[in-house]
C-alpha cells in the first residue's frame, strides 16, 4: 500500500534533518543552504529507513534528496558495494556519480564509482574489488558485470531507481529484472520519476515494500521580462559563436556562465584579446579578488564576467542585461537560477544559451519544466555584423558630433593646417583610428569571420521528412522501425528478402540477429547503444526490426572501434553481437 505524503512541509535547513556531521560539512561547502521541497520530504524518509516513490521534475534536487540521507546511512568502514544508483543514461549516471562524491568530500573512506557503457570495463572492474560502496550504474553495462559476477550486489543495502520512466522508454525492463534479482530481498529501496505510469507503479508493488509517496509539483518559472533564445552550435564553434552574437547583442553588462574553471580563464582571455573588458570569476579566485570584480562590473569598469556557477553564487548587479549560458547548465534549476541575474529592478533581460548536438535533450527538458519555449536564433551573418558596428559607431558619434560646446575648433585648424588636408581627410584619418582592428566593409567582415555550420532545429526536421528521419521528434530519441505488418516477400526456407531502405549519408548498415521473434523493439537497440557504445542520438540512423534480425545504422567513421565496445552488449536478455552488414 502507497501512502501519499502532503507537499506542504515547512522549509527549514539541513542541520534539523537528522543527517551526518560529515555530510552536513560537506553541505556548507558546496554553499547548500535550505534544503528544496523535494529533499525537505524525501530525506526523514529515507532517513527511518521506508522504501519511498518520489515523484519530482528534473531540476528539483532529487539527486540531493536522495544521496545525503543514504551517505548519512551507510558504513564507511565497510569496504564492499552497499549503494546502488540505477540511471537511464551514462550522461546522468556520470552527474549522480559526481554529486555522490561532492557529499562525501568529508568522507575520505567513502568511494564511488560509475559503471556505463562506452568506457573500459578494467577501471570499473578495479574500483569494484577496491570496495567502492557507492555503485551509479546504467542498467545495460550493470547487466554485463552481473554475467562476469553473479555476487556483484549481493551486499547492497540501498537501491534507487533515478528517473525510472525513462528507463523503461528506453526498453530496460528485462535487465531491471535481472538486477532486481541479483540483490538481497530485504534492501531500502527508492524510486524516482517525473511520471507514474502503469508501468511505474507494477515495479513499486513488486519490488517495493510500503513505500511512501512523495509528489513535488515544480515550481520552477521563469522571470517573464527575460527574453530566451537558444543557438545550435558544434562544441568546437563556441568561441566563435560568442564573439559573433557580442557583436549584435546591445548589453550593458553580461555575465556568461562555463562548467569549469579552465573554461572561465580561456573564454575570458579570448573576448579580453578581442577589446572587451571581461574578467573571469571562478573558485580559485580569492575573495578579495572576488569583490574588486564585482564591484568593478557594477560600475562599469568591466562589462562581462565570465563564471562558474559556484563562484557566481549571490552575484547581483543591477545592470546585467545578458545572462550567456555558454555551457549547458546540468538541470533546469540551475538554469533558472543563471538567467534571473537578468531582469531585474523593473528592466527587461535576455537570456542566450549555446547548445551542442548532444544537449538537445536538456532544452526540451527546460522548456518543459519552465513551462516556456526558448526561441532559435541562427548565427548572424557578415551584413548582419556590419550592421551592427556601423550602428554603434554612429550612437558613440552622435553626441560627440551635435555637442555645441565643443572646444576643439583650434586643434581642427591646427591639425588640417600640420598635416596639410582637408577636414574630410582628417576625419577619414580620425575615423581609421577609431575603427581600427576591425573592418567597416562587407568584404573585411567576412574575412573575419571563419566558415561555421549548425543546423537549427527546423534544419533537422526538414531533413528528416526527405530521409526516414531515423528518431522522433521530441522524444528520448526512439529509433524508427518499420511497420511489422509489412513483412515483405520470403524467400526459400521463409527467408526474409525485403530490400534495405537507402543508407542516410555517412552511415553503414550493421546487422544483429535479434528481432521480432526475440521481442526486441527498436528503442531497445537505441537504448543499448546509445549507453554501452557512447554514441550521441544523431549519430544512429534508421533501426529497421524485422522477424528474425534487425537493421541499424551506425556511422562509418570508427565503426570497428564502435562494435568492440557493443561486443559484450545484452537486449532483452540475449547477446547483441552487431556486425557490419554485407549486402549482396
Amino acid at each position: 500500500m502507497t501512502q501519499e505524503i502532503e507537499t506542504t512541509p515547512e522549509v527549514g535547513n539541513f542541520s534539523t534533518l537528522g543527517l551526518h556531521p560529515s555530510v552536513l560539512a560537506a553541505i556548507t561547502a558546496v554553499g547548500y543552504e535550505e534544503p528544496s521541497p523535494i529533499q525537505t520530504q524525501s530525506i526523514p524518509l529515507i532517513m527511518a529507513g521506508h522504501d519511498m516513490i518520489g515523484q519530482a521534475q528534473t531540476g528539483t534536487g532529487k539527486t540531493a534528496a536522495f544521496a545525503l540521507p543514504i551517505l548519512s546511512r551507510i558504513d564507511a568502514n565497510r569496504r564492499e558495494a552497499q549503494v546502488l544508483v540505477l540511471a537511464p543514461t551514462r550522461e546522468l549516471a556520470l552527474q549522480v556519480a559526481t554529486a555522490f562524491e561532492s557529499f562525501a568530500a568529508q568522507m575520505p573512506s567513502v568511494n564511488v564509482v560509475a559503471i556505463y557503457g562506452g568506457a573500459p570495463m578494467g577501471p570499473q572492474l578495479k574500483a569494484i574489488r577496491n570496495g567502492a560502496q557507492v555503485i551509479v550504474a546504467t542498467p545495460g553495462r550493470l547487466v554485463d558485470h552481473l554475467s562476469r559476477n553473479g555476487g556483484l550486489l549481493s551486499t547492497i543495502k540501498f537501491l534507487v531507481l533515478d528517473e525510472a520512466d525513462e528507463m523503461l522508454k528506453l526498453g530496460f525492463m528485462d535487465d531491471l529484472e535481472v538486477i532486481f534479482n541479483a540483490m538481497p530481498d530485504d534492501r531500502q529501496t527508492v524510486l524516482f520519476s517525473a511520471t507514474l505510469p502503469a508501468s511505474i507503479r507494477g515495479i513499486a508493488e513488486k519490488h517495493l515494500r510500503q513505500p511512501q509517496q512523495v509528489k513535488i509539483a515544480s515550481k520552477t518559472q521563469t522571470v517573464a521580462r527575460i527574453d530566451q533564445a537558444h543557438l545550435m552550435v558544434h562544441a568546437d564553434q563556441k568561441v566563435n559563436a560568442i564573439l559573433r552574437l557580442l557583436e549584435v547583442e546591445d548589453f550593458d553588462a553580461m555575465i556568461g556562465f562555463v562548467r569549469t574553471k579552465q573554461a572561465t580563464l580561456d573564454i575570458a582571455a579570448a573576448l579580453e584579446a578581442k577589446g572587451y573588458k571581461v574578467a573571469a570569476l571562478n573558485g580559485d579566485i580569492a575573495q578579495n579578488q572576488r569583490e574588486r570584480v564585482i564591484d568593478s562590473l557594477k560600475d562599469g569598469r568591466l562589462n562581462i564576467v565570465i563564471a562558474t556557477d559556484v563562484a557566481a553564487r549571490g552575484l547581483d548587479v543591477p545592470r546585467i542585461t545578458h545572462v550567456f549560458n555558454i555551457d549547458m547548465p546540468y538541470d533546469p534549476e540551475s538554469y533558472v537560477h543563471r538567467i534571473g541575474r537578468t531582469g531585474r529592478a523593473g528592466r527587461d533581460g535576455r537570456a542566450l544559451l549555446l547548445v551542442t548536438p548532444r544537449e538537445r535533450r536538456m532544452l526540451q527538458v527546460i522548456e518543459r519544466v519552465t513551462g516556456q519555449k526558448v526561441a532559435e536564433i541562427l548565427l548572424p551573418d557578415a551584413k548582419v555584423i556590419l550592421q551592427a558596428r556601423i550602428r554603434r559607431l554612429t550612437q558613440d558619434l552622435t553626441p560627440r558630433v551635435k555637442d555645441k560646446e565643443n572646444q576643439n575648433i583650434e586643434l581642427l585648424t591646427h591639425l588640417t593646417t600640420e598635416l596639410n588636408c582637408s577636414v574630410e581627410e582628417l576625419a577619414l584619418g580620425l575615423l581609421a583610428k577609431t575603427t581600427e582592428g576591425q573592418a567597416f566593409t562587407l568584404a573585411g567582415v567576412e574575412r573575419e569571420q571563419p566558415v561555421m555550420t549548425a543546423r537549427s532545429r527546423d534544419d533537422r526536421a526538414q531533413r528528416g521528412s526527405r530521409d526516414g528521419g531515423g528518431r522522433s521528434e521530441g522524444g528520448r530519441g526512439e529509433g524508427r522501425s518499420e511497420s511489422r505488418g509489412d513483412r515483405g516477400d520470403r524467400g526459400e526456407g521463409g527467408r526474409e528478402r525485403r530490400a534495405p531502405l537507402a543508407l542516410s549519408e555517412g552511415k553503414v548498415r550493421c546487422r544483429t540477429a535479434l528481432g521480432v521473434r526475440d521481442g526486441v523493439a527498436a528503442r531497445n537497440l537505441l537504448g543499448a547503444i546509445l549507453n554501452e557504445g557512447g554514441l550521441s542520438r544523431e549519430a544512429i540512423g534508421r533501426i529497421q526490426i524485422r522477424e528474425s534480425f534487425s537493421l541499424v545504422e551506425l556511422p562509418e567513421e570508427g565503426l570497428e572501434s564502435l562494435l568492440g565496445k557493443l561486443k559484450d552488449t545484452r537486449v532483452a536478455g540475449k547477446a547483441l553481437k552487431l556486425r557490419r552488414y554485407r549486402e549482396d
